[in-house]
């Protein structure tokens, strides 16, 4: 399985961004998609997921600004980025998790300007 992530760039705070994040090769049924993120130094943090029936989860630090959505069939998810902060700027990693495992696509950095 292969994750592809795209999406990420430099905006000035208070934009949007959206991510994408498509798999490909998937064999098993997909049940929870969602995206991380990490800075140096820190640890990987959760931002949001979605279940194959469609229950969001979000940090409290990006609710209510921060949309995730997917299709567990196609195996893609996405997450879009609204009122964009500079505590915002990491490298966005999405996963997917089947019966199969766990998949993590390669990150794409987001960098938010005060």
């Amino acid at each position: 399985v292969q994750l592809q992530a795209s999406g990420g760039g430099s905006v000035q705070a208070g934009e949007s961004l959206s991510l994408s994040c498509a798999a490909s090769g998937l064999h098993f049924r997909v049940n929870l998609m969602g995206w991380y993120r990490q800075t140096p130094g820190k640890e990987r943090e959760l931002v949001a997921t979605i279940t194959s029936r469609g229950v969001t989860n979000y940090a409290d630090s990006v609710k209510g600004r921060f949309t995730v959505s997917g299709d567990s069939v196609k195996g893609t998810v996405f997450l879009q980025m609204n009122n964009l902060k500079p505590e915002d700027s990491a490298v966005y990693l999405c996963k997917l998790s089947t019966l199969g495992g766990v998949e993590w696509g390669q990150g794409t950095l987001v960098t938010v300007s005060s």
